[in-house]
């Protein structure tokens, strides 16, 4: 979608994601892949160089998608130096719920009507193999299943008993529910996200 800036050289047409990131907004929306968590690296990159020291919004509202490609996100999440404000405007679930929650306290805000939800690795694809091959994927299920875990307990106070049994199975969590689990800070309106 382009829109329409007005600036010093008049009118100018951009696209409205491009004018966003200028608002220092990034969106992680759909599923989360190998190119959806570069191009979150570049949009970090481009405004930690522009300005170190103003706030980042990040807009979530993703279905989940690669644990791999989340974390690399994750990594980036918890060791910026730039004021990260995460907000959920619709859903996050399953890895996009693990870097909702992953945010610093006091800066995780869902609109009224968004949800969460928690859940184990999932299978993806077709298994076949060996037998060896089979156990291999199914030590790297448990062990993401475990780091997972790990996560969501430390960014959320619980005990990793109590996280262990949210996420057997899927989890859905709305914003009252995610706020009494530790998910999430505040609901807020949408005039928050505008800034």
């Amino acid at each position: 979608m382009n829109v329409q800036v007005k600036t010093n050289g008049g009118i100018q047409t951009m696209e409205a994601a491009t004018r966003l990131l200028s608002d220092r907004k990034i969106f992680l929306e759909g599923d989360i892949t190998s190119e959806s968590a570069l191009e979150f690296v570049k949009q970090y990159m481009f405004l930690y160089s522009e300005d170190p020291e103003l706030p980042i919004d990040i807009l979530i509202n993703s279905p989940g998608g690669e644990i791999d490609s989340g974390l690399i996100i994750y990594d980036i999440i918890q060791d910026s130096k730039v004021e990260l404000n995460l907000y959920c405007i619709g859903r996050a679930y399953s890895m996009a719920a693990v870097l909702f929650c992953s945010g610093a306290k006091g800066h995780r805000f869902m609109l009224n009507h968004s949800k969460l939800m928690l859940h184990e690795p999932l299978l993806g694809g077709k298994v076949g193999g060996s037998s060896s091959s089979i156990k291999s994927i199914a030590d790297s299920l448990i062990d993401n299943k475990n780091k997972l875990n790990a996560i969501i307990a430390k960014h959320t106070g619980k005990a990793i008993e109590e996280v262990e049994e949210a996420t057997s199975y899927d989890h859905y969590y709305n914003v009252e529910e995610s706020i009494a689990f530790g998910l999430c800070d505040e609901m807020v309106g949408f005039s928050r996200v505008l800034g």
